[in-house]
Order: C-alpha cells, then sequence, then structure tokens
C-alpha cells in the first residue's frame, strides 16, 4: 500500500509566468512525440531538444568534458569538474529524468543544474547516458547506471583528477532518475566488488515510483504540471518488461527485501503538488522499516521538477538541503 497524504485542498499551485510557459512547451513536445502505437517521434524531439556542448573552460568555476564507456550501446557520461582547492572532494553521479524515455545529460536544463551542483556543492559530478525506453526497457537503465559506476571505479585514475573521492561517492537523481539511483545502489550494494567505490549517501529527487492501486494525491491533484496518472502509465508501459504491470519491483520497491543489504543514507524530496508524492513518501517510509537512514524534506508548494528552474527559490533552497546532506555524510566518515 501507498501511503495517502491529504494535499491541502484550500492551497492553489503558484508558478510564475516564465516557468509556467516552458513547463507547457515541455508537455507539449513530449506528449506529441508520442505515438499510438507506443512508440517515440525521436526525429520530431530532435527539432526542440537543444543539447549544450561540452565545456573545457571553466564558467562559474566549473568546467565539463565527455567520456565513452561503451560506445556500441551510447554509453557515456559527462564530468563536471569543480575548480577549487583542496582534497578528497567527493564524487556525485547523477541520473537525469525523463520518465525513462526522454531527455540526456547534455539536455540544457540538466547541464545546467549539473554545473550548479559540481560549483555550490561542491563535488565532481558525473552525469550518465543511459538508454531510453521504448526503444531499451528494463534493466537496460539499470544496466547502464550499473557499468558506469564500474567504469569510474576501474578508471579512476584516467578519468577523475587526483583529489576526486569515489570512497565518498554519492547517487544522485530525479524522477526516473531518483529510480535508477535506488536501484542501481542496490547492485552496487549486492555485488560488493567495489574497491574504489564507497556510496555513503543517496539524494532522491521527487523520484519516480508506482504501482497498480491509484493514491490520494494521483487521484486528487489533476491537471499539475508534467505528471498525470496518463502520462506516468505511458512512461511505465514503455519502460517495463512485457507483459508486466505497475506491482513489478522496477516501479514498486517494496517488493524488494534490502534490509541485510549496506544501502546508504538517503534523503528524499518531496513536493506538496506532485502527483507522485505519495509513493515517494511510502519510499521514504520503506527505507526506513527497513533499517535504513531516510529523511523526507518537503517542499508543500512546488510541483514536479520544480528544482530544475533555476528562477524560484525554492530550487537554490534545495541545492543548500543537498549541500548540508553530502557535507553531514562527508562529516560522520571521520566522526
Amino acid at each position: 500500500m501507498a501511503t495517502e497524504s491529504q494535499p491541502n485542498h484550500q492551497k492553489k499551485l503558484t508558478i510564475p509566468l516564465k516557468t509556467r510557459i516552458a513547463l507547457t512547451v515541455i508537455s507539449t513536445f513530449t506528449d506529441n512525440a508520442q505515438r499510438p502505437d507506443g512508440s517515440i517521434n525521436r526525429r520530431f524531439l530532435r527539432l526542440f531538444d537543444f543539447r549544450a556542448p561540452p565545456n573545457p573552460n571553466p564558467v562559474n568555476s566549473v568546467s565539463s568534458s565527455d567520456f565513452v564507456v561503451d560506445p556500441s550501446r551510447d554509453l557515456w557520461f559527462r564530468l563536471y569538474t569543480p575548480h577549487i582547492s583542496g582534497d578528497r572532494i567527493p564524487v556525485v553521479i547523477f541520473f537525469h529524468g525523463g520518465g525513462f524515455a526522454f531527455l540526456s545529460p547534455n539536455t540544457h536544463p540538466y547541464d545546467n543544474v549539473c554545473r550548479r551542483f559540481a560549483g555550490k556543492l561542491p563535488a565532481y559530478v558525473v552525469s550518465v547516458n543511459y538508454r531510453l525506453a521504448p526503444e531499451h526497457r528494463y534493466p537496460a537503465q539499470y544496466d547502464d547506471g550499473f557499468d558506469a559506476v564500474k567504469f569510474l571505479g576501474e578508471n579512476r585514475g584516467e578519468v577523475l583528477p587526483a583529489n576526486a573521492d569515489l570512497s565518498r561517492c554519492f547517487f544522485a537523481g530525479d524522477s526516473a532518475g531518483g529510480n535508477i539511483a535506488h536501484n542501481v545502489a542496490i547492485r552496487v550494494s549486492r555485488a560488493r566488488c567495489f574497491a574504489a567505490v564507497k556510496l555513503v549517501g543517496i539524494i532522491s529527487i521527487q523520484p519516480f515510483f508506482g504501482g497498480e492501486e491509484r493514491t490520494e494525491a494521483e487521484r486528487s491533484l489533476v491537471g499539475m504540471p508534467l505528471v498525470s496518472p496518463d502520462r506516468t502509465d505511458w512512461c511505465w508501459r514503455a519502460m517495463l518488461p512485457e507483459g508486466a504491470n505497475r506491482d513489478h519491483e522496477a516501479a514498486k520497491p517494496s517488493v524488494v527485501d534490502i534490509s541485510g543489504l549496506d544501502y546508504p543514507d538517503t534523503m528524499v524530496v518531496v513536493a506538496g503538488f506532485d502527483p507522485l508524492r505519495d509513493w515517494q513518501i511510502s519510499y521514504c517510509e520503506w527505507l526506513q522499516l527497513s533499517g535504513k537512514r531516510a529523511t523526507l524534506v518537503e517542499y508543500p508548494n512546488m510541483f514536479h521538477a520544480f528544482y530544475i528552474f533555476p528562477e524560484l527559490p525554492e530550487a537554490g533552497q534545495l541545492v543548500q538541503r543537498i549541500k548540508d546532506f553530502v557535507e553531514e555524510r562527508v562529516a560522520s566518515l571521520s566522526a
């Protein structure tokens, strides 16, 4: 069962005009790219998906460069390097959102977000380009995430600067990326074969989970930006194995027993006007019931993916909360 939250029906979502226009454009193009047969018109999407190239020259003290892991499946990552003094700088491995089917690390909003993380936390940020559904279904996204982590561990001397500390490694992701971060963390915890990579925290920003039942938030938060039951159902049909329903372990983490795993401390970010909020709260509670440390961070007046819009004050507030979480976890390692 998902936790049933009680949205405040007295409140109304207020979004600045600039943000509202951007949300409308994103929703319009992604909806129109979805064909009736369940495929995606990638050519149409490329007309409007403007990409940011890597930039070896520091901008706001952060440079970026791309590294190929496996060209046969277009598995690569973008490394964001903060140009700061000091040693033992944490590494954040980031998985972008997009319903498992859209976007990439070089999409402008995610390039901007990862630059912000690298400069503000500060941290080396590794943003992974994983294969997309429906062309590539479960478990392709998790396979790619795991293999990117493995590649980093095996090639850290060739990829990462000397002061990047993989023993202070965090996974982060929003929406579908939060789901991927969770599932890759389970794989890493089970593998126990990573000598260089020590996962010490997960930053789960409005993770995309679900189930066959409809929650109170899904029923009551109608007309919210980006997320609706119709859209999320489409994404699950595109990503899950043929014949599987939304009670599959990829969608519903509580069907997996992680109580015996060395699963790291997690912060779970939830927004008041996100129809997925009940699933996210349930995820946090399930982690706690499994004996793991998990903290819920709520933004009651925000919507799904609010943090990619830097004009919103809450976006900056969230970066500060993430910075605090990273610093607390790093401090605990030497306590």
